[in-house]
């Protein structure tokens, strides 16, 4: 493909990527382009008569390849957009998807800006929900944690040059923090049963299998963070969960063994049931 204009590379790398089952060749050879070149998709509409340097050419032909193995775009940039930050991503964090920003939608809801409520993000991989949840609310104590100590160094290094203030421990979900409450409690847990066959399509292949699958059901997890949680909520604080769009009625009868009120399924996007929240009852 050298010596081609970025409009005709862009056409050839997109038929290319299409061949290969990206479901979005176009989207993704534009963003590998644009990662070469760093720039952005603006300056691409009003330069796309120009030709790569044999430099970056050869970057460009090692990223698509890369791409047609099917690895997914995050990993091969090592970056992903979550809200409104740009954030370090890598194979031991998963890739932040558009449905999580959902939770970070729920806090900005149950909170004032001025608010310096606690906050816990269980499970918080690459950061992104508690990043973002500090960015629209500064006051707050915003901690996160996880099992993993390669993602909480990406959350960290992720949140140093955000210059965000999140307090970051690993844990095994609540075991470092006893004694400690929060006002509200988010998680985006492994919900992905054993046996589900997505676990072999996508960008899946790819991504760390402890922070996906969770259990014959996909429930283990999910259960160990609500039978924790009452321990760990302020009176009525709120625990805010993304799971499966096939497990809503299942996490709705947990929380309401444990015990929860104003029990509520949200849907996503596309119509499926994708974050469920529940209140402490007050003491």
């Amino acid at each position: 493909m050298s010596g081609m204009s970025l409009r005709e590379l862009l056409r050839v790398a997109a038929a290319q990527l299409h061949a290969a089952g990206s479901p979005s060749p176009r989207a993704d050879a534009e963003f590998l382009l644009l990662h070469v070149v760093h720039r952005n998709s603006y300056w691409l509409r009003l330069h796309d008569e120009v030709r790569l340097t044999p430099h970056e050419q050869e970057r460009f032909d090692e990223l698509l390849h890369r791409r047609q193995q099917g690895e997914p775009v995050a990993y091969i940039t090592g970056e992903r957009g979550f809200w409104s930050l740009d954030v370090k991503v890598a194979p031991g964090t998963l890739i932040p998807r558009p449905e999580t920003e959902m939770l970070v939608e729920f806090v900005l809801e149950k909170s004032e800006l001025t608010s310096p409520l606690a906050v816990l993000d269980l499970g918080t991989g690459s950061g992104v929900i508690a990043l973002a949840v500090k960015k629209e609310r500064p006051l707050a104590h915003v901690t996160a944690v996880d099992f993993s100590p390669a993602a909480l160094e990406i959350a960290t290094e992720n949140a140093e040059r955000l210059e965000l203030d999140v307090e970051f421990l690993q844990s095994d979900w609540y075991a470092a923090l006893e004694g400690r409450r929060f006002d509200l409690l988010l998680s985006n847990p492994p919900y992905i049963a054993m046996d589900d066959a997505h676990l072999g399509q996508g960008d899946l292949r790819f991504e760390p299998i402890s922070a996906l699958v969770s259990g014959e059901q996909g429930l283990r997890d999910i259960r160990r963070i609500i039978e924790g949680a009452v321990q760990h909520l302020e009176p009525r604080g709120w625990l805010a969960l993304e799971h499966g769009f096939e497990q809503g009625a299942a996490v709705r009868a947990l929380l309401e063994q444990h015990g929860f009120a104003e029990i509520e399924t949200r849907l996503d996007l596309s119509g499926h049931e994708r974050i469920t929240l529940g209140q402490r009852h007050a003491e």
